[in-house]
């Protein structure tokens, strides 16, 4: 046998015996990572984040660009609410630190994960929460509530909002929001998995609930595969959560990394 021949034949020898097996090392379909911020460095990126102005919501009743909000510290996020010492230069009771990406990053579905530590306080009210990219009005669009906490809870909720939830009351059918275990005064892994036909909302890598698309006479039941955009905040009081002590504050949520992931 020639020397051509013989490279042929070793070659296809090595398909024959091999081909399975380099076939099975082919990437298997999962999460790939396409976005974190870590919160190093000495300040935010403001190409992402913008400071939540305040409005009037319940959300958002006081939130300030005081610094003292603010902080970044050690690799952290540090998200403050604190009593107002100065009702002449500003009349709230208090005020609250809050990021969003709101016009500036967008998130395609797939995973969102951020890893926080929440201190308790009475009229405590952290959240990390989603709404739609696009712009469209609340509820319409949609919001996603990946973790929101109060007081001094153990657990933590996961909800799903929509125009169907909201302004037609279908909260039961199916079930819009669960609450899950934390541990609490330690970090925790807050997510949601955005499918075109469900919410897999966890903790710590562990599923807490879905929130399946349905079939339905009624518009808007699942308005939530679109792009999104990433709010975390620190909020204090509010009909749900209740009356604030003033003397349990200063409060913090600290926030270590937020991940987004997509299915490829």
């Amino acid at each position: 046998m020639n020397a051509g021949k013989l490279s042929v034949f070793i070659l296809a020898a090595s398909v024959f015996l091999f081909g399975p097996f380099l076939q099975g090392t082919k990437a298997e379909p999962g999460w790939k990572l396409v976005w974190m911020d870590d919160f190093e460095g000495s300040r935010l990126d403001s190409s992402v984040w913008s400071k939540i102005r305040r409005a009037r919501t319940p959300a958002f009743k006081y939130m300030s660009n005081d610094e003292r909000c603010y902080d970044l510290r050690d690799g952290l996020l540090i998200l403050r609410g604190i009593v107002n010492d100065d009702r002449r230069a500003d009349t709230a009771a208090y005020l609250t630190g809050g990021i969003w990406a709101r016009g500036k990053k967008a998130l395609r579905p797939g995973r969102i994960e951020v890893r926080a530590r929440l201190q308790s306080a009475r009229g405590a009210w952290p959240a990390i929460w989603m709404g739609a990219f696009d712009g469209t009005p609340w509820p319409h669009g949609g919001e996603i509530d990946i973790m929101e906490h109060l007081n001094y809870d153990s657990l933590v909720y996961q909800t799903a909002h929509s125009h169907y939830t909201v302004n037609l009351g279908f909260k039961k059918s199916p079930r819009q929001y669960a609450t899950a275990g934390i541990r609490v005064d330690a970090f925790n892994v807050y997510g949601v998995d955005i499918w075109p036909d469900s919410l897999v909302f966890h903790v710590n890598g562990v599923r807490t609930f879905a929130y399946p698309k349905i079939e339905t006479q009624h518009e808007g039941q699942f308005p939530f595969y679109r792009d999104q955009y990433l709010i975390i905040d620190m909020q204090l009081g509010g009909e749900w959560v209740g009356a604030v002590d003033p003397s349990d504050l200063p409060v913090e949520m600290e926030i270590d990394w937020v991940r987004h992931y997509v299915w490829e």
